[in-house]
């Protein structure tokens, strides 16, 4: 599900120039699944505790497969940004549930921190490998395909899942938080919305102020509300292991950069160097390959230096890459920035199978379900906020944006390697 956020990427253009809107709007066609995509996440993790990881995991296929038919069926701009939603929320029960499927099948540590690597390489090269797929797709059958594609892979999926996997234990303690969910929900949208607009406005318009306001009165209500309930869909108490908090801060600092950087530097192939789809895609394949090997030695590594050193090294080789990218302007060739690309993506590689075993290790396995979900909402809440902002940024000065874009993404991963010395190793796991 991580290809879904960034495939789209490489075919913003294209979908312009066939449905009509300009940066702010396009943005939405990615921002609307993945605001939907982090708001439920959490409501699927503890859904899936409740009644059966595989039956969420499954139904979630099924909403996210008929979503993608509709995506690659939408008559208009505004028909693709709400088939988008839909096939976030079928998303959003497929990433804690499969994590938690895969916990429940592979109990012992080393074993798991294994599973969780191929789990992540998988993830990873899907995230990082999105505008490459999403570059040739459109080049050849045209940007439609790259949601058509999903029909076949999903009913495949569901197929395989039935047969193939048991069902993990159900939790009676777990409950449905709805008032919690729609303060998420809430805040995530207005977040989104405020900064896109930011864009168009200026930060300093008064709507944009407002929705910035309301965004943070609802993430306050929403820490209230899990802060008060007896069975919350997010057990606050989990933020006291000192893993647990750490790796979910890092989760959502690396996504801020990652995501934004590659809506951003898409839009820089394409405006400024006059890429194809295609040719963006192919731009993107050497920091593909880059997280495919980092993700391969990460969780050996960690065995033997320990998982906070792995971090805090790959969070340093992102911030190195990125600031060799600051040498980008409107003419840079492509050549020259190759070794950046694949630099940021070798750290990248290293930092997310080593943090999602690390958070996993952290808790209890009957928590595995909502504390997968804590760590993708967190990741994919710094997606949102990366394409919303950089998009921003870059809505006026595509280059100037890109270096502002850049900046930020270095104080950023300077402070995940400084976050990750807190990550401890594996311990005992502890309950909410």
């Amino acid at each position: 599900m991580q290809l879904d956020v960034s495939v789209v990427n490489v075919a913003i253009k294209p979908i312009g120039a066939s449905l009509g809107g300009g940066t702010s709007a396009l943005q939405w066609v990615i921002n609307a699944y993945t605001v939907v995509f982090a708001a439920l996440i959490l409501t699927a993790g503890a859904l899936g505790d409740r009644i059966g990881a595989r039956r969420v995991f499954v139904a979630g296929f099924a909403v996210f497969t008929a979503a993608s038919a509709a995506c690659g069926l939408a008559p208009s701009l505004g028909a693709l940004v709400a088939a988008r939603a839909v096939q976030g929320a079928g998303a959003a029960a497929l990433v804690p549930c499969s994590l938690a499927l895969l916990n429940h099948s592979f109990p012992a540590a080393q074993d798991r921190a294994k599973a969780v690597g191929l789990w992540a390489a998988g993830a990873s090269v899907a995230l990082s490998g999105g505008p490459l797929v999403g570059g040739v797709l459109t080049q050849t059958l045209g940007w439609r395909a790259i949601f058509f594609i999903n029909v076949p892979i999903g009913l495949a999926a569901i197929g395989l899942t039935v047969r193939r996997v048991a069902e993990t234990p159900r939790g009676a303690d777990r409950v449905v938080d709805l008032v919690g969910q729609l303060a998420a929900i809430t805040t995530l949208a207005v977040l989104a919305a405020a900064m896109i607009e930011g864009g168009v406005r200026g930060f300093a318009d008064p709507a944009v102020l407002a929705g910035f306001v309301v965004a943070f009165a609802a993430g306050a209500a929403f820490v209230t509300v899990e802060r008060v309930r007896a069975r919350p869909m997010l057990p606050l108490a989990l933020f006291r292991s000192a893993t647990f908090s750490a790796t979910s801060a890092i989760g959502f600092i690396i996504n801020i950069a990652f995501y934004g950087l590659i809506f951003v530097l898409s839009l820089w192939f394409q405006d400024q160097r006059g890429f194809t789809a295609l040719q963006t895609g192919l731009a993107f394949a050497p920091s593909t390959i880059a997280v495919l090997a980092g993700n391969l030695l990460a969780g050996r590594t960690a065995a033997r230096v320990g998982p906070a050193r792995v971090i805090v090294a790959g969070s340093l080789l992102v911030s190195a890459g990125l600031a060799a990218l600051l040498v980008i302007g409107p003419d840079t060739p492509y050549p020259a920035i190759v070794g950046q690309l694949v630099a940021i993506g070798l750290g990248l590689g290293f930092v997310v199978p080593v943090m999602t075993a690390s958070l996993l290790g952290s808790v209890d396995p009957s928590l595995s379900g909502v504390a997968s979900g804590t760590l993708n909402t967190a990741r994919q809440t710094g997606s949102v906020i990366g394409v919303a902002l950089f998009g921003a940024l870059a809505s006026s000065d595509r280059v100037g944006g890109l270096h502002v874009a850049l900046v930020i993404s270095i104080v950023l991963a300077l402070t995940a390697a400084v976050v990750a010395r807190r990550v401890e190793p594996a311990r005992v796991p502890q309950k909410a």
